[in-house]
């Protein structure tokens, strides 16, 4: 199965999600530790090639201490 395109795609969710990620202090293989899913997941997520299911959205944000808002939000 393909990977889902993100809607944004100016790539501003990505970079919020790779700048949590990094003042959170976790690598990406970390962080797909923490979430259970690939590194490639969250490179994906963070080049804006993947748009993720609330539920994966919800487990990103708790692990990096943020709000979906934060990551996702306009």
């Amino acid at each position: 199965m393909a990977p889902v395109r993100a809607a944004e795609s100016d790539g501003t969710t990505g970079a919020r999600i790779r700048d949590a990620r990094k003042a959170a202090g976790l690598t990406q293989q970390s962080m797909a530790a923490e979430i259970q899913v690939s590194r490639q997941t969250v490179i994906a997520m963070e080049t804006g090639d993947y748009a993720p299911s609330v539920y994966l959205a919800i487990k990103v944000a708790r692990a990096l201490g943020v709000t979906v808002e934060d990551l996702w939000g306009h």
